[in-house]
């Protein structure tokens, strides 16, 4: 059954700016008191007294704040800093790039530009910083893949750490947690779009290629095999759009 229209009244926009404001104080307060991860933060009483607002209120901004993995409620001991954690965004993320296939799959294809964009564009970066051991890594995640293909095994693991790898000399752990959120909001669409057959020895020369790239330090190299690497899904997004 269909979702009926409903036109949002004034007061019910004006309550969600309201709980957009306090959940936004909440996170204030915890920077104010100088607390960081796994610190507890103060009772529902206590914020309620604090914000000058009732506890339901209070509780209610607290659970939205879960949901977007600022804090975490550990029923019968408190309220804590949480750390980070991605995995709303993936859940959100997924969610919007699924619902595009319904038409024309804008919102999918924008999140494999991101991807390709981010990959493509700190490549060289990450060559400048590859030393003999990232190098050696790299090769070996490479090694396991191709022995994963040739015994028909799915490739998504060792082509996830593979990615991870190539970008661990810049060091950097909000790249590697956001490039995860990419990935695997990737391989999510890609199995809504429907994979069809799989070619795992293409799959693993692909990665070989780049990693060949790499191992030249010729970035130009790799930046345009790392861009190619996504030539399959776009295609079937240009299917989509074109339905």
């Amino acid at each position: 059954m269909a979702l009926a229209s409903r036109e949002v009244s004034p007061a019910r926009f004006s309550a969600q700016i309201r709980s957009n404001a306090l959940q936004t104080r909440i996170m204030e307060l915890i920077l104010e008191q100088g607390l960081d991860v796994g610190d507890a933060l103060p009772t529902e009483s206590e914020l309620s007294a604090e914000l000058g607002v009732g506890r339901n209120t209070v509780r209610e901004s607290l659970k939205v704040l879960q949901a977007l993995g600022v804090i975490e409620i550990r029923h019968g001991f408190g309220m804590f800093v949480a750390p980070n954690n991605f995995s709303a965004l993936v859940s959100g993320l997924t969610f919007r790039g699924r619902l595009s296939l319904r038409h024309k799959g804008e919102e999918a294809m924008e999140l494999i530009d991101v991807r390709q964009a981010l990959e493509s564009g700190l490549i060289g970066s990450a060559i400048e910083l590859m030393t003999a051991e990232h190098l050696a890594d790299l090769r070996a995640t490479m090694e396991a893949m191709e022995a994963a293909a040739a015994k028909g095994e799915a490739l998504a693991e060792h082509d996830a750490e593979f990615h991870r790898r190539l970008y661990a000399p810049l060091n950097n752990e909000l790249l590697i947690n956001l490039m995860d959120v990419f990935w695997q909001v990737y391989r999510q669409i890609h199995q809504a779009l429907g994979s069809g057959p799989v070619n795992l020895e293409e799959q693993a020369r692909v990665h070989w290629d780049i990693y060949e790239a790499v191992e030249k330090k010729d970035k130009a190299l790799a930046s345009e095999r790392l861009q190619r690497h996504f030539d399959g899904i776009r295609l079937k997004l240009k299917d989509v759009a074109s339905r």
